[in-house]
């Protein structure tokens, strides 16, 4: 999609991290922005009063639009999420499990029962950034788990805790008729039960092996790794016979940067949550501030939809 190009409707989404609040004012600013910017026929709407809101106009394209009003908001903790109009209602969503769907990092937990937790997590942090191959990375942190007992799984499981606005994400989509999908580069042992918890329709993930009740330190191949993520977006859509402009994918990690931007380049939108550095460098439609429901407000739900 050429987003220099003026559009038909566009829907920019300003949404209230933690602490903050949105006033008309605010709208107002926002909307003369805008009109400086090019737009036409511009009009606002509240989605929650103080905490989100649309700004909608014509003839403007999504860059144009996004880069008037990062502007406009300089450095108060609002996030704009800006796409077409009358696509931004999804029928699928992709979504990555650890740090996204869910707060932990489960390699690392696992690191920090067994001792060895400031070395996994800087592995992490590498490969998250994408300074380091994703499976060779998680090859290596693997490894240094060979012959701890599987039991330090339920152990790491016992601390999961779902990201704020997962499961108002996860149920208002569905009820509304959308499949979801969690795709991750973690541990089906952790993915499946919080797909079940969450609601989600499938769940993809690597398979750590484990035999007579020690891990091996090998993980199953192929792994699930950059690639296989923007795999499953192709297969999601052939599987569901969906557009890929039906799809919202979000992640935080440069494993997940192929899925955004394929889903971004396809006319979807691909969203880059609390992400790291490389990341949002990679990926113009961000949630640094809000929480999962900021997902919600994007596709044009009000706080009165979600289930």
């Amino acid at each position: 999609m050429d987003t220099a190009e003026p559009l038909g409707e566009v829907v920019a989404t300003v949404i209230a991290g933690e602490g903050a609040k949105l006033s008309p004012a605010d709208l107002k600013r926002f909307a003369q922005q805008a009109e400086k910017a090019g737009a036409k026929d511009v009009h606002t709407s509240w989605l929650a009063k103080g905490v989100a809101a649309d700004i909608l106009g014509r003839g403007i394209g999504i860059d144009t639009l996004r880069g008037a009003l990062s502007g406009a908001i300089g450095t108060a903790s609002l996030d704009v999420i800006v796409q077409p109009e009358a696509t931004r209602r999804k029928k699928l969503l992709l979504a990555d499990m650890e740090s996204t769907v869910i707060e932990q990092e489960l390699l690392d937990e696992l690191a920090a029962i067994v001792g060895i937790g400031d070395k996994v997590i800087e592995i992490t942090r590498r490969a998250m950034n994408g300074e380091l191959d994703f499976a060779a990375a998680l090859r290596e942190r693997v490894a240094l788990l060979k012959g701890h007992p599987a039991k330090i799984l339920d152990e790491a499981a016992k601390e999961i805790t779902f990201m704020p606005g997962a499961a108002a994400l996860v149920a208002t989509m569905k009820a509304h008729g959308a499949q979801t999908w969690l795709v991750t580069g973690g541990f089906s042992y952790f993915a499946r039960p919080v797909a079940v918890k969450l609601g989600f329709d499938r769940s993809h993930a690597n398979e750590l092996v484990v035999r007579d009740g020690m891990i091996t330190g090998v993980v199953a191949e192929p792994i699930l790794d950059r690639n296989g993520k923007k795999v499953l977006l192709a297969k999601a859509c052939m599987d569901l016979n969906l557009s890929p402009a039906d799809c919202l994918a979000v992640g935080d990690g440069a494993n997940d940067v192929p899925m955004l931007e394929a889903c971004n380049k396809s006319g979807g939108l691909g969203v880059a949550f609390c992400a790291k550095p490389k990341v949002r460098a990679a990926v113009p439609n961000q949630i640094n501030y809000g929480d999962l429901t900021a997902l919600l407000y994007a596709q044009g739900y009000s706080e009165a939809d979600f289930s």
